[in-house]
């Protein structure tokens, strides 16, 4: 079974003493777990089964009773988990959630497609990617609050004084189109907005967050049985119903964090000639490892691949980059030994 969440919990006992517990959930095969083990009277680890089941809704209530009713009886957790209400948050932290849950309250789409649009052309200007200018979040907080001045538009969380170094005349000439009701600074946010909902919002972010990360985890156990099985691309595809690309920036973050990537490396370079391979090697050694386009060039001349054969050759390319980085990672560590 894979763990995928795992707390422990403490309450006095007595006599200066503490009594520890684990609550955890499990996946197997797509069925959830959740399991809490605690001490008898023996002392002995008793485990009592919360939940067995395919229902992501189901297990999670199931966890939320359970761990509510252990909490009644005088268990704490160490650990904070992602389910506590907006108190367990700092000062900043809080109010930059509840400037976002103000702004989900109140949209002003108008105004955030004209900054969508403002952030789309000017990053293929610059050749960034948007979220780097400007998150969608900070976009929504813009079109909601309308800053006038710079000293303004960096009181939005996540526009600080270099971006707004850089893009405040574009975007306080988009919100100078606009009347605002409210105005700077945000503080009269926190008194406008019901509490009860606020945390009844936030609860369901840290939730949503939960699930996505549980739903990884899954999936990252799923990744790893594929490929220790010798499973390809196409078979991890299949498995994950995620994009080729997608699938091998997770194949080099996990070979990053240590886990064996070799089979399905094996897998994919079975079908690329050899002598392919050792051109490619060799342009690793002249051209480095960092950018993959001079390698490309090294191997194909002035022929030009366009479509699923650039796409290809790109793929297996970063699968022999991970085997050339491990090689050289291995010289390094004998050489310095």
């Amino acid at each position: 079974m894979n763990v995928v969440f795992l707390n422990t919990l403490e309450k006095e006992a007595g006599d200066n003493r503490v009594q520890s517990a684990q609550v955890s959930i499990g996946e197997s095969q797509g069925i959830w777990h959740v399991f809490w083990n605690e001490p008898n009277g023996a002392g002995s680890m008793q485990q009592d089964q919360w939940y067995q089941g395919i229902s992501w809704d189901e297990m999670l209530s199931s966890f939320r009773q359970g761990l509510r009713e252990k909490v009644r009886h005088g268990y704490r957790p160490l650990v904070h988990t992602d389910l506590e209400s907006a108190q367990a948050l700092s000062g900043k932290a809080k109010m930059t959630q509840m400037l976002t849950y103000y702004c989900e309250e109140h949209p002003s789409e108008d105004v955030f497609e004209t900054l969508r649009a403002w952030r789309r052309e000017q990053a293929a200007r610059e050749g960034k990617a948007p979220y780097i200018l400007a998150t969608n979040r900070v976009l929504r907080m813009i079109s909601v609050f309308l800053p006038q001045s710079k000293e303004e538009l960096q009181q939005i969380p996540g526009f600080g004084e270099q971006k707004t170094a850089m893009y405040a005349a574009d975007v306080l000439a988009l919100t100078a189109e606009h009347t605002r009701t409210n105005g700077f600074p945000l503080d009269w946010v926190a008194k406008s907005v019901d509490t009860a909902k606020f945390e009844a919002w936030l609860l369901a972010q840290k939730e949503q967050k939960l699930r996505m990360e549980l739903d990884r985890e899954a999936s990252k156990r799923k990744l790893l049985e594929t490929v220790a099985g010798g499973g390809s691309l196409a078979d991890l595809q299949a498995v994950l119903t995620m994009p080729r690309r997608e699938l091998l920036l997770w194949v080099e973050d996990l070979e990053r964090e240590g886990y064996d990537m070799d089979p399905i490396v094996e897998v994919e370079l079975a079908a690329v000639p050899e002598e392919e391979q050792i051109k490619a090697w060799n342009a690793f050694e002249t051209e480095g490892d960092r950018y993959l386009k001079p390698v490309l060039q090294r191997i194909t001349g002035t022929e030009e691949l366009k479509g699923k054969e650039l796409d290809r050759a790109y793929e297996w390319l970063r699968l022999l980059r991970l085997r050339f980085r491990r090689e050289k990672e291995s010289l390094a560590s004998q050489a310095a030994s």
